[in-house]
């Protein structure tokens, strides 16, 4: 792709953008030297590998290349023998550390669409031994550790003590007699030695060797004899350490150098990966989509977005060429935006043969073998051009070389000289390009050129879009019908005298006014279609969802009844079923009284029973209103000492021997047990007026015959034994079994638990029990067995 092409259209600004998304140095330099492939395979395997790395930076959240310094020739002087420096040995760790990471961490990834970066990664060598040797071994750019071997732990071990002991034998000096002949009181290095500052007149009162003098003369620098062979010995000691930092050094070196041609592919590899990643990211950063790549010249864009202009502010731009026409004929007003138009078509198609996506809500692309452009005044001072000398050499230079693999991108064709040659030039160059077969976009003002692209196969009028209301351009694009330019009318917003203007008119060619009146009353026209039909599909829209949600209600009502009706279906054969099972039972057992061979006459009576709940169940519906309550609320004046009253939650009856009113409850003895109830569940009879006490004045003694002794709720075996109990228990529900009663109560009391555990194991092997319980909090609790009765 020529360079004019990129620097016209904007590639290179882009590319900068995205490189600074890249980690590497090299792989800043990778991004801004990718050039555009002419072939569409390799141009969809640069997209796919845009995609993967979008899918495994954003998708899967793995991280970015590690990053290491640039290398020089560090590695090819390791090969080659050389000693590395801790520095240079350090950049090699990075680069160890940042080759393994980009490798666990894409082939970590459970993705079988990503396969190109798995392929790439495949690639990359890495040595983890090595890596940790060079980064625990050492410290910094300038230090080696202390435990890189054990002769260099052992020598710096050494060297600590021994430095210690110089420091202290010296520190003699400075704290005795020899104190007052030291010109400070420090101790101090010469030639890598330990001296001591000593005044010139007391020179010889120290014994040792002279290393220095101070400029002034008055201090000698003096080596005490007794730490000059403990001098000597950390003399030797250091030098035996920096033998041995050059042989880690050293022996480190020659593993690089060992891997050094892996280590150059390492570098190349990382820095191709970190110009994916940074091209992935600048994708997703301006939320741009994957193009779809041809090779035909086929453009279809999307609302697409410049990615140089401010996301707040760019408008969308929709158009296609390629498929029923090859040519794009773009005309309209000034600053409307068909320059930016032009130039995003061909950016386009660069980025995606860069492998970057495009930012368009949809994106159909082609491949070129070459883009020319002739954008923008190119006048050469130098050269002696003028404007159209510029331009029409470019333009010679285009249809020279462009055939069908080419797309050209023309603005204002045959502009800058006299309009009626311009339009007759800008008209056969077009033609020309259309015989060559090859894609375009051009823009112009022309009228003559307009009416070509009417008149003309191949090549199709549109127009940027102006209010002509606020003669403010729309910077939409329509493709169809040409643009009127709105000259005058911009000149008259901007204050252009209207005198001018009106003389201005009046020089038009009358063709010229009637072909310029029909444009502005055609896309007039166009544009309140175009408002009409929005509101049509608007109002359309908003007709088909209050339909669906009608629909959706309908559906939704026919389901509840469909389901209403299946559930009463089920239940009609649910009751008719148990009211059958039912009888059933009741007349097996009315079988089996008979079929005894004597009958008693509580057999009788129980049989008696049967039969009067098997009429009551045929006759009774479910469905009819439930029997009113026996008792009403009993209110706070209604509960005095001694009244009777019924507790709800125990369903006994008793007489109330104390009320506290703060707490709202009473205490009542219902047959020898204690029980304190809230307010809330104590109940009087129906139809009386208060609750019965025993007071004595109130007392009336009427003779009646014995009524017939109601079944008894409860019965109370405290004191009994097991047997005695069980015995009474037996009758008792055979009582409750006759007078169909559905749960009793047998007060056993707490004491060991022998009594109630034999009652349990009773209740157990009784037919007739359903079940039983102990009783809750208010029932009696552990004294009491609540027992449901078949």
């Amino acid at each position: 792709m020529n360079a004019r092409a990129i620097e016209k259209t904007e590639l290179n600004k882009i590319l900068e953008t995205a490189s600074i998304y890249a980690v590497l140095d090299g792989g800043k330099k990778r991004v801004i030297s990718t050039h555009p492939t002419p072939v569409p395979a390799e141009a969809k395997r640069r997209l796919n590998r845009t995609e993967e790395c979008l899918a495994l930076l954003f998708s899967h959240g793995i991280s970015k290349v590690e990053y290491f310094p640039p290398f020089s020739d560090e590695i090819d002087r390791a090969k080659k023998q050389s000693t590395l420096s801790c520095a240079e040995l350090l950049k090699v760790g990075n680069l160890l550390r940042s080759a393994r990471i980009a490798y666990t961490s894409i082939h970590a990834i459970n993705d079988e669409t990503i396969t190109d970066m798995k392929t790439l990664a495949e690639k990359i060598y890495f040595d983890f031994s090595l890596e940790e040797d060079i980064q625990t071994k050492i410290l910094s750019d300038t230090e080696v550790s202390d435990h890189a071997s054990d002769k260099l732990y052992s020598l710096r071990r050494e060297i600590r003590l021994l430095n210690e002991r110089i420091r202290n034998r010296l520190s003699e000096y400075l704290t005795g007699s020899e104190g007052k002949y030291l010109q400070d009181g420090i101790v101090t290095m010469r030639d890598n030695r330990y001296v001591l500052p000593v005044r010139a007149e007391y020179k010889r009162n120290i014994k040792g060797f002279i290393h220095d003098r101070s400029a002034s003369g008055a201090t000698f620098f003096i080596e005490p004899e007794e730490v000059l062979e403990m001098n000597n010995e950390l003399r030797t000691l250091t030098i035996d350490e920096k033998e041995e930092v050059e042989r880690i050094l050293n022996e480190l070196s020659k593993r690089v150098g060992m891997l050094g041609d892996n280590l150059l592919a390492d570098v190349s590899l990382l820095e191709e990966i970190d110009c994916a990643y940074a091209l992935a990211e600048y994708a997703y950063k301006l939320s741009c989509v994957k193009p779809e790549i041809n090779g035909e010249g086929k453009i279809a864009i999307e609302m697409g977005r410049h990615p140089l202009i401010d996301q707040a502010k760019v408008v969308p731009v929709s158009l296609s060429l390629g498929e029923h026409y090859r040519f794009l004929l773009i005309s309209g007003p000034n600053t409307g935006g068909k320059t930016v138009t032009l130039k995003m078509v061909g950016l386009f198609c660069m980025m995606a043969a860069c492998g970057l996506f495009v930012p368009a809500k949809r994106a159909v692309l082609s491949t070129f073998d070459e883009i020319y452009c002739d954008v923008g005044d190119a006048q050469s001072i130098e050269e002696n051009l003028s404007t159209f000398s510029s331009h029409i050499t470019n333009i010679i230079h285009i249809v020279k070389n462009a055939n069908e693999k080419s797309l050209v991108l023309i603005d204002e064709l045959g502009g800058g000289t006299d309009p009626e040659e311009g339009q007759a030039l800008a008209k056969a160059i077009v033609a020309d390009l259309l015989d060559k077969g090859c894609a375009g976009v051009v823009t112009t003002h022309y009228t003559a050129l307009k009416e070509f692209a009417f008149a003309t196969d191949g090549i199709e009028n549109a127009c940027m879009e102006f209010d002509s209301d606020t003669l403010q351009p729309l910077y939409v694009i329509k493709i169809g019908l040409p643009g009127s330019s709105n000259a005058l009318g911009i000149s008259r917003r901007l204050g252009l005298d209207e005198s001018i203007l009106q003389n201005a008119l009046s020089f038009l060619s009358t063709d010229a006014q009637k072909f310029e009146h029909i444009v502005r009353s055609a896309e007039e026209s166009r544009v309140q279609a175009e408002q009409a039909l929005a509101e049509t599909n608007r109002l359309k829209t908003e007709w088909q969802e209050k339909l669906r949600v009608l629909e959706t209600e309908r559906t939704k009502l026919q389901k509840e009844k469909d389901k209403l009706y299946s559930q009463a279906k089920a239940e009609a054969r649910r009751v008719v079923n148990e009211r059958a099972a039912s009888a059933e039972e009741l007349l097996a057992e009315m079988e089996e009284i008979f079929a005894q061979a004597t009958v008693s006459e509580s057999d009788l009576i129980k049989a008696r029973t049967l039969k009067n709940r098997l009429i009551n169940q045929a006759y009774t519906s479910d469905t009819e209103d439930a029997p009113q309550p026996q008792y009403r609320q009993a209110s706070e004046t209604d509960l005095k000492i001694g009244a009777t009253v019924f507790v709800k939650n125990i369903n006994q009856s008793g007489v109330i021997q104390s009320v506290r009113l703060p707490k709202k409850e009473a205490e009542i003895l219902c047959g020898n047990i204690r029980v304190r109830s809230k307010f809330s569940e104590l109940f009087l009879l129906n139809g009386d007026k208060k609750a019965q006490t025993t007071d004595k004045k109130k007392i009336d003694v009427k003779k009646t015959l014995a009524p017939k002794p109601a079944p008894s709720l409860e019965i109370n075996v405290i004191g009994k034994t097991v047997a005695e109990a069980a015995f009474d228990v037996e009758n008792f529900l055979d009582a409750a079994v006759v007078s169909n009663l559905e749960e009793v109560r047998i007060v056993h009391g707490v004491g060991t638990g022998k009594l109630r555990a034999g009652i349990h194991d009773f209740l157990k092997k009784y037919p007739r029990v359903a079940e039983f319980r102990l009783g809750k909090y208010g029932e009696g609790e552990t004294g009491v067995t609540i027992v449901k009765i078949k």
